[in-house]
């Protein structure tokens, strides 16, 4: 006989970078903890960035930028992460890195103009008449189909609704039971239907059924109070782009060489700026009617300095709009030519124009102390044990490289551990993957001992 054991449906999230990094980790005061929320040491920057993160609450920086530079590994995506924990989901965050913008499909002005409008949020709030109750009934009545034959078709859709005061009985559409089962709605269900539109959303089980089964994927919900036939307020978030793409892909017909041209265009096309007026026109009206509210996120470019000339003119002309987001920078790099010229060196790459718009922010290297704390932090994530002496090693370790790699080595230590039979990682370990790891640093000078041996 064959037994096996079923696994817990639940999904395993895979453990980026920075899944540790939760916030700034600011007290009352604003001032930065040395750790908390995912974040150790860098107290100057941390505290640079909650004002940062006040001022864009409060919507007075709009329009500007921040920058970001430090040498390599020393958490400045970390920090711009932090910054978008900090303003919570509702606050439009899109990230890039200053190499997409060299794409084969579209200009580089149009990447950075699609990234801007993907960081401004627009919240629409609209008044919709909805029917709104737990399903008590749904019998969706048949007929003989109307094109013959011996099947039979759906006519309508009897639907019993109840809150709190009362109840009501509706004949809906088939367009609508249509919806009901994309939503797999079933007796006992919280739903609501717009009156106008026919659109139904599923709301959750009614909670009158949450002792029945215990199920973990099942949200329970209170049974609605007032009547079922009601005025209700229905908030939607959507971003500037959204809107962009939703107008300029005009939809063809429903006959097939319609369709077949849809799927023979697998490029990206080109917004014009003609309809992006347009969209701004109608977003303006809506908010000057109180309809919607206008709500600036972030726009996060790393590698800011891959970005070239004619890329940094257009983001002087892209920040000076009326409606921008705030743009954040980040670079390791010192003084450096500026892309897309041969002569001209600048701070960080950047031409000093733009450097001049710019609140920057510096970043340092760590202390051996705070890659220990570091290291005992994302062993905890990758949930991983060691011993103390494994922690000083490797922090001693990121001091003569770089924490990067002294990161890096915590996987394939577990892996060493677990080849030898122990659960936990030790000193031992972490000397031997650091013998068959190179670091930069000591491949360097690899590379500078055997130089005749290689391909020049």
């Amino acid at each position: 006989m064959k037994i096996e054991e079923v696994k817990s449906t639940v999904r395993t999230q895979r453990i980026a970078a920075h899944s540790h990094v939760k916030g700034l980790g600011l007290d009352d005061t604003g001032g930065a903890i040395q750790s908390a929320a995912g974040l150790v040491g860098q107290k100057a920057a941390r505290e640079a960035a909650g004002i940062v993160v006040d001022l864009i609450k409060s919507k007075k920086m709009a329009g500007r930028a921040l920058l970001l530079a430090g040498p390599p590994g020393t958490g400045k995506t970390a920090i711009a992460l932090a910054i978008a924990q900090e303003l919570g989901n509702k606050v439009p965050f899109c990230p890039m890195v200053g190499s997409e913008v060299f794409s084969n499909e579209i200009k580089k002005t149009e990447v950075l103009m699609e990234n801007f409008r993907r960081s401004i949020g627009l919240r629409i709030r609209e008044t919709k008449e909805v029917y709104e109750g737990e399903v008590t009934e749904l019998t969706p009545v048949e007929t003989e189909n109307p094109m013959g034959g011996y099947g039979k078709t759906i006519s309508n859709v009897v639907i019993g609704l109840k809150t709190a005061k009362g109840t009501k009985q509706l004949k809906l559409d088939p367009s609508i039971f249509d919806a009901l089962q994309k939503e797999k709605v079933e007796v006992g269900d919280v739903i609501y239907i717009e009156a106008n539109s026919g659109a139904v959303k599923r709301q959750g089980r009614s909670d009158v059924f949450a002792t029945e089964f215990d199920l973990e994927t099942e949200e329970y919900v209170p049974l609605p109070k007032g009547d079922v036939h009601k005025k209700k307020e229905v908030i939607q978030d959507v971003t500037l782009h959204d809107l962009d793409v939703a107008n300029a892909r005009p939809q063809g017909g429903q006959d097939v060489l319609s369709m077949m041209g849809q799927l023979m265009k697998p490029k990206k096309t080109e917004i014009t700026d003609k309809l992006r007026m347009e969209i701004n026109k109608v977003v303006n009206k809506y908010i000057d009617q109180g309809i919607a509210e206008l709500v600036p996120g972030v726009l996060f470019i790393d590698e800011i300095h891959m970005l070239d000339l004619e890329t940094f003119t257009y983001l002087h002309k892209s920040l000076e709009s009326p409606i921008a987001p705030i743009v954040i920078f980040a670079t390791n790099r010192g003084r450096c030519v500026i892309r897309g010229t041969t002569d001209i060196i600048s701070p960080h790459g950047i031409p000093l124009d733009l450097l001049d718009r710019l609140l920057i922010i510096r970043t340092l290297l760590y202390s051996t102390s705070d890659m220990e704390q570091i290291i005992k932090l994302r062993a905890q994530t990758e949930g991983l044990q060691l011993e103390d002496s494994a922690f000083a090693r490797l922090s001693e370790i990121g001091t003569n490289s770089t924490l990067r790699y002294a990161v890096q080595l915590l996987t394939p230590a577990h892996q060493m551990c677990k080849v030898n039979g122990r659960n936990q990682i030790t000193k031992d370990d972490i000397e031997d993957v650091h013998s068959l790891f190179l670091d930069a640093k000591r491949s360097s000078k690899h590379l500078s001992e055997k130089n005749n041996k290689f391909m020049m």
